[in-house]
């Protein structure tokens, strides 16, 4: 699973990214300072069931601290978009294309207001937020519409002539931006559009298909940056003007700060604690002394940095995602070499327990009998849908 980090430039996208996951790409209070893609991988937290069985789990491919489990995510952080992006402005096409694989995206903007719409630095409170989020959301739009559009009336006749499904047909040309037939379906159910004569459809038409696919394929939440230099009426004000959109306030800053302090050993923190303690303050210089006090201030204030509560807003409610945990043995909860629920799977909400086998390993899901629910040991069908939390083994022929 991969999450996009967009917005326009200078507004901290690779400060979170860096405080996400503790890499050390450059950062600086001007344009572009990111060119190519930064990768790397973070985590959501969930509650690990391993207590139910009274003893450690084994972790395989995500940590489990204290009883909660590290389930992995991929980041890729891309370069500031600027109005125009979809043209080609600011190799924004470039940038976008970097974007194709992401199953959803975190909006980073700067919620104090002190960048321009090109990143270069302003003055507080000079520039609204929530045109970041309008310009940003009318360029995924355009570039979306715009590989959909391409000869568009010539294709479409095509379609009407051939008797050609409209929702393949549409899908087939959006495979490169991972927008799936599933996607198409949902986006054309309630449309409004004449589905027997898509070439009479015009470019408004295309544009309003667009944002729904997004909407369906690429959620999104805005990450409100930058918030230790922001005022409550600036919150209060982006989210009337975003209306449903989810938004998070949050400070990169702040939380990088802490995870490197903790790294260093100089602090006791967890991502998304309230508060951290002093390992040794007589071991502090007197800048770090001000720089860990103005954290404190910032979490007496907001409650945390909300730099974990963003990604987790994003993967578990904007994206929908839960998570499984498969095994070998219903019994035990353990795999083949006896480690206690060594991998847990984010996977959508209501994905099967066929899917969730495919997801495991290609052999299992087109081998697959049926699964078996590790806490009350029913049998679950090839459809049933999967709610989160579930620890399953899945049964095939061998």
């Amino acid at each position: 699973m991969e999450v996009g980090l967009i917005g326009k430039p200078n507004v901290g996208k690779s400060t979170l990214f860096n405080a996400l996951t503790l890499l050390n790409v450059p950062v600086g209070p001007y344009p572009f300072t990111t060119i190519d893609p930064n990768r790397g991988v973070s985590y959501v937290r969930f509650p690990c069931p391993h207590s139910e069985k009274g003893g450690p789990c084994t972790p395989g491919n995500s940590a489990c601290e204290k009883g909660v489990r590290h389930v992995p995510v991929h980041l890729v952080d891309v370069a500031g978009l600027v109005p125009g992006a979809h043209a080609g402005k600011g190799k924004g096409n470039q940038f976008l294309d970097n974007l194709r694989q992401a199953d959803g995206y975190l909006h980073v903007v700067d919620l104090s207001g002190s960048t321009t719409p090109e990143g270069v630095p302003a003055e507080l409170g000079s520039y609204r937020p929530a045109e970041e989020v309008r310009f940003v959301e009318e360029e995924l739009v355009l570039w979306v519409a715009g590989t959909l559009g391409r000869q568009w009336d010539k294709q479409a006749r095509g379609w009407e002539l051939s008797g050609a499904k409209l929702d393949e047909a549409i899908a087939g040309r959006l495979t490169g931006l991972g927008i799936t037939i599933g996607h198409v379906q949902h986006a054309l159910r309630d449309s409004p559009l004449d589905q027997t004569h898509p070439a009479k459809w015009k470019e408004e038409d295309l544009l309003r298909l667009s944002k729904e696919l997004l909407k369906i394929a690429r959620p999104r939440l805005v990450a409100a940056n930058k918030a230790d230099r922001s005022t409550e009426e600036q919150l209060t004000a982006l989210k009337e003007e975003l209306g449903e959109l989810p938004l998070q306030p949050m400070s990169a800053d702040m939380e990088l700060l802490l995870r490197r302090a903790t790294k260093a050993g100089l602090v006791s923190y967890q991502p998304g604690e309230k508060s951290f303690g002093l390992n040794d303050p007589e071991k502090l210089s007197a800048g770090q002394k001000k720089a860990l006090g103005e954290v404190e201030a910032f979490l007496k204030r907001w409650g945390t940095t909300g730099v974990i509560e963003s990604l987790e807003s994003l993967v578990f409610q904007a994206m929908k995602q839960i998570v499984v945990f498969p095994v070998e043995d219903e019994t035990k909860w353990t795999d083949k070499q006896g480690r206690m629920l060594p991998d847990a799977f984010l996977v959508p909400y209501g994905t099967t327990a066929r899917q969730m086998a495919y997801r495991v390993h290609t052999d299992l899901g087109e081998n697959f009998i049926r699964a078996i629910d590790g806490r009350t040991h029913r049998a679950l069908g090839a459809d049933h849908a999967l709610s989160g939390g579930e620890v399953v083994r899945i049964v095939a022929r061998r």
